[in-house]
């Protein structure tokens, strides 16, 4: 009988303790280490199965992507699945992340490859009636409820499918371990035999996983580290648009974005986001500002809107939504000392239309600009764009990659743009007005100063 030993894992790093502690000592949380009993594992230092070769033999042919029938899916993963790899798909509850793997899933079942779609999670009746309603009932589609990892082992073997969809990851359990599904060994162990599983049956494995309170997927870390890639779907529940990133990918980069607009009918992919953005913008608004952002390799035109209102309050408010709270704070310090506008006394809201989160900060300029127009009540040129970075003392820095933004705001529509002065030339087709400061940025977009 192999000896047991007790440790206290923390379920939100996988850090360990021979002793229970209310403070994880690696990532300080508290109140997250629960009991583990782990066996001790015999040591075989016999012959290795797996013999060393030349690295010049390896069939590199092996590892080209399959598509997988969703074009934005395929432009985050480089093509598409590799045939032997891990796939770890996360996101908040309720943003669709099961809609997504169960579309995958039909998609390749619609090529002809035969799938295995192992939802622990709902029974057979309730991943039916979301199949009906995203058109996915295919003869090759293949649906089990098997929450045991060596019986859902032996489901592959039979059935030799080449996807296997496992949906979730904390739903599944090692019964070697006496901890429940979802405990940090459970994920650990069965996500550790899955993927093992991948790479002998060169079968691709796609793992949804939750996501904690705090965004990170849940779980020990060691998750992300075994996986091949890991991919975030994400979103404001109360909008359509659906964002894929990945923030892992051993087959190519991790540099681009995924747009997805969630329907009736499941998630459709989104060829020109920016479009969708503008779609229901009111350019004549005061307060209003189109600004290029860079997502990865992607351009983005997102509007920026503000409303500066009275306040009789001492310490008046300055909400941001799907801006950072900082970065608004401090445009809002330049605007009062170096071009002196009187916000010391006003209510400021900014917001980022269409549930996305703008975190670079070559958007400091169009939230200035838009905060300007809100104070001046003069609705800025409705083909006019802006970007760059805020310093402390007012001037202007360029961002990173300027001529694709511009050429994104050229292609739809948008005749001039508020750019720094150091900035490099722009593409055909939009005109570019120089600035060195706020100041003169907002003389150059047709606002008074104060």
């Amino acid at each position: 009988m192999p000896r047991t030993r007790t440790v206290y894992r923390c379920r939100e790093c996988g850090a360990s303790s021979p002793s229970w502690v209310g403070r994880c000592p690696s990532c300080h949380e508290w109140n997250t280490l629960i009991e583990e009993h782990e066996a001790a594992a015999p040591v075989d230092r016999g012959r290795s199965i797996a013999a060393p070769i030349p690295i010049g033999r390896v069939d590199g042919a092996t590892h080209h992507p399959t598509t997988t029938g969703l074009a934005e899916l395929d432009r985050v993963l480089g093509g598409g699945l590799v045939a032997g790899s891990a796939t770890l798909l996360g996101g908040e509850p309720g943003i669709g992340k099961s809609t997504l793997a169960l579309q995958v899933a039909a998609e390749s079942a619609r090529r002809g490859t035969r799938v295995l779609y192992a939802s622990a999670e709902e029974s057979n009746a309730q991943v039916h009636s979301r199949a009906e309603r995203l058109g996915a009932i295919h003869d090759d589609l293949w649906l089990s409820t098997e929450a045991d990892v060596p019986a859902l082992l032996g489901q592959v073997d039979e059935l030799g499918p080449a996807l296997v969809v496992v949906d979730s990851i904390q739903t599944v359990r090692a019964p070697e371990l006496s901890s429940a599904a979802g405990s940090v060994g459970q994920v650990r162990e069965c996500a550790s035999t899955l993927v093992r599983m991948a790479k002998d049956a060169n079968v691709a494995v796609v793992l949804v996983g939750h996501v904690t309170k705090d965004g990170a997927l849940a779980g020990p870390r060691v998750l992300e580290h075994l996986v091949d890639t890991v991919l975030t779907f994400e979103g404001d529940r109360h909008h359509a648009l659906r964002l894929l990133r990945a923030s892992k990918h051993r087959f190519g980069s991790t540099e681009e974005l995924g747009v997805f607009e969630m329907t009736g009918t499941g998630l459709l992919p989104v060829g020109d986001p920016s479009k969708l953005f503008l779609d229901d913008r009111r350019a004549d608004v005061p307060g209003s500002v189109v600004v290029p952002v860079l997502d990865g390799y992607r351009p983005l035109l997102l509007e920026v809107q503000a409303l500066t209102t009275a306040s009789s309050a001492d310490h008046p408010r300055r909400l941001a939504h799907g801006l950072d709270a900082g970065r608004l704070a401090m445009v809002l310090a330049v605007l009062a000392e170096r071009v002196r506008f009187d916000v010391g006394r006003r209510d400021v809201h900014a917001l980022a239309v269409g549930g996305v989160r703008i975190a670079e900060p070559a958007a400091d300029l169009a939230v200035a600009l838009a905060i300007a127009s809100s104070l001046c009540d003069r609705a800025l040129p409705a083909d006019l764009v802006a970007m760059g970075e805020i310093g402390l003392g007012g001037e202007l820095r360029q961002a990173q990659q300027t001529p694709r933004r511009l050429a994104e705001a050229a292609r739809l529509g948008f005749a001039q743009a508020v750019v720094p002065r150091s900035a490099p030339e722009a593409p055909p087709g939009i005109r570019v007005l120089r600035a060195s400061t706020v100041g003169e940025a907002v003389a150059l977009a047709s606002l008074p100063l104060p």
